[in-house]
């Protein structure tokens, strides 16, 4: 049976061990890798989420001392690809050349598995970005949205994590150790901090608690649907989309 401080050291390398997964940022502490570790991690993805968004909204704020909105806004997002490795994005990408050239499952996972990118997902990426650039701009409260967008937008996942089965090859996909066993107890915990987020921004940004639950429960429920129809279940890539795809709908309610 653990210690007390055992979980606590746990729970700390967890949570490092989440910025590490979803980010470039080095982590400064040492990680007693397991898999049970990997699982646990994922508890924290809002929260590094919400730690992005601090640094974008931050970034913004200091970049709008010289340049225009919209050129702020392109440059975030080019640190946002860059501080994050575009994890999100090629998730994206490789879930539109797979579910839009493949017909059977067999030929989307292997596209799926492909380095290389296609014509459907050059086009999804590119309207995507374009369209968050768009919809930022749009906003009354650009920093506010930049900040609690990403935290938001990372419930997601987690949702289609612990509701549908997982599939693809296990020796090669970066997200299986996460997806493996994935508790449902520390989805509620997430789920939790996600709507604390909300509600409390809320007080900026009218609506926002209403948009972010709209957001949230539209891509799970449509975009599981889809998935499910299509694979039979989720992906490490299809993760990622459903990031962004929350993103876009999020701007659109605010």
């Amino acid at each position: 049976m653990p210690t007390q401080s055992g979980t606590i050291t746990n729970e700390w390398q967890a949570f490092w061990l989440a910025i590490g997964f979803l980010t470039r940022i080095p982590i400064p502490v040492r990680i007693n890798y397991s898999q049970q570790l990997m699982n646990q991690c994922s508890l924290y993805f809002p929260m590094v989420g919400l730690m992005l968004g601090a640094l974008y909204a931050g970034l913004f704020a200091l970049l709008s001392l010289a340049w225009s909105p919209l050129t702020c806004i392109l440059l975030v997002l080019c640190f946002h690809l860059f501080i994050t490795g575009a994890f999100h994005e090629d998730g994206l990408a490789d879930s539109m050349d797979a579910l839009g050239g493949g017909y059977t499952l067999e030929k989307r996972l292997e596209i799926m598995k492909d380095s290389r990118i296609g014509t459907y997902g050059t086009a999804a990426l590119v309207m995507a970005l374009a369209l968050k650039a768009a919809l930022l701009l749009d906003t009354s409260n650009i920093w506010l949205a930049l900040l609690v967008m990403p935290a938001i937008s990372r419930i997601t996942p987690l949702l289609l994590m612990a509701f549908m089965p997982y599939v693809t090859d296990p020796e090669k996909s970066k997200s299986k150790p996460v997806a493996e066993s994935f508790s449902r107890r520390r989805l509620l915990v997430s789920g939790l901090f996600t709507a604390l987020v909300a509600f409390l921004f809320s007080l900026w940004i009218p609506g926002l608690w209403l948009a972010a639950l709209t957001a949230i429960i539209t891509v799970a429920l449509l975009w599981g649907w889809y998935l499910q129809r299509q694979l039979g279940g989720y992906t490490g890539d299809t993760l990622g989309a459903s990031v962004v795809f929350c993103e876009l709908v999020l701007l659109l309610g605010i």
